[in-house]
């Protein structure tokens, strides 16, 4: 029996159960229907939603790459394949994984970049780690066109062949659409409450709105994250309360876009973005920035949501004034985004399945 290793930078939450999980689950389904044997590194273990039948590894003291160092000297395990998720790039553990085992290592690459880029030094950083470690490296899998993009400007040109884009998927038919196009003034915000999520430069635009208006609407914002208690700071200094309501993390996001008028993300950087997706496929229109929230070119200006662009909090002001004002009436915009239909899981599933089946028999020298 072939096995491989994933290795999951990836808090196990019941609270927060996206897309990545029903990935795992089904991945892991997949695997094992076809003589596959995978071994799971996470950094907790939780038995929520179908983890139970995951075999993991977890060590709450130690890095998951540390916790993988271990497992592997300790138990000599021989892979075929060593998969890392949300796990940084073109580190040494890279090299030491190369030296302990023959598998073949496939990195996939979820992590957002600065909005303006990183420092310099942190640019030399990633071109000489570039240059010194991608060569350990075998395939490293982008998210989406943008993400492939980011990879040949963090670690140089010479990856270029190595790179595959695999987009991200979704269970399509988990989403209930939003059928209800009457205007209650009611928005909705989810994500990991971070500051790259842009949540501050809404409160500001929304500051400006009740200042020098009295409309009625409310923006529910569903997500956790440490940048929460400053925008509570934020909300609670502009007298907002009445507008914006925290709903933590809830796990039934699918069936609660539909109940809003539009989605607000105004992102400052995304490799992949679910929450506009899941947003579309709810067929809720989505107000986000033109280029980082829109980095799947899914919003269409006008047709299924609006557009702005990063930082600039007046054209977003702008944009909701119109709504409120009722400027802006969506229809059913369920014919446009037919497209979504090709972000499937199963095809998000079959595409990583193929990539471990055709390389099983592969030893590095």
């Amino acid at each position: 029996m072939t096995k491989i290793a994933i290795l999951c930078n990836y808090q196990l939450l019941p609270e927060r159960v996206g897309g990545m999980d029903y990935f795992f689950w089904d991945f892991d389904k997949k695997c094992k229907e076809n003589n596959v044997e995978v071994d799971w590194f996470f950094p907790n273990t939780s038995n929520h939603g179908l983890y139970s039948n995951l075999t993991i590894y977890s060590n709450e003291k130690e890095s998951v790459e540390n916790n993988f160092l271990s497992f592997c000297k300790q138990n000599k395990t021989e892979y075929s394949q060593i998969i890392t998720h949300f796990v940084e790039l073109c580190t040494p553990f890279f090299y030491i994984i190369s030296k302990l085992s023959k598998a073949k290592i496939i990195v996939v690459d979820h992590n957002p970049r600065p909005l303006s880029g990183y420092s310099f030094k942190k640019r030399i950083n990633k071109r000489i780690k570039g240059i010194l470690v991608s060569r350990y490296i075998d395939v490293f899998v982008g998210v989406s066109e943008y993400s492939k993009k980011e990879l040949i400007k963090d670690f140089g040109n010479h990856i270029k062949s190595k790179i595959l884009v695999i987009p991200n998927g979704l269970d399509v038919s988990k989403f209930i659409q939003k059928t209800d196009f009457s205007s209650n003034n009611k928005f909705i915000v989810a994500c990991h409450l971070r500051k790259e999520k842009g949540i501050q430069d809404l409160i500001t635009a929304v500051q400006g709105i009740r200042d020098l208006h009295n409309f009625d609407f409310s923006i529910d914002i569903y997500g956790e994250g440490n940048y929460q208690e400053e925008l509570n700071k934020m909300i609670e200094e502009f007298s907002l309360q009445s507008i914006f309501n925290f709903k933590g993390s809830v796990s039934d996001l699918n069936e609660v876009y539909c109940k809003y008028d539009y989605l607000i993300h105004p992102s400052h950087g995304e490799t992949f973005c679910y929450t506009v997706l899941e947003s579309l496929l709810c067929n809720l229109p989505v107000i986000t920035t033109r280029n980082e929230g829109n980095v799947l070119g899914l919003v269409m200006e006008n047709k299924n949501g609006f557009l702005f662009d990063t930082l600039r909090i007046d054209q977003l002001k702008e944009i909701l004034l119109n709504i409120l004002n009722q400027n802006y009436i969506f229809k059913n915009n369920s014919v446009i985004n037919d497209n979504l239909q090709t972000f499937s899981l199963t095809k998000m599933v079959d595409n990583y399945f193929e990539l471990v089946n055709k390389n099983q028999n592969f030893k590095r020298n």
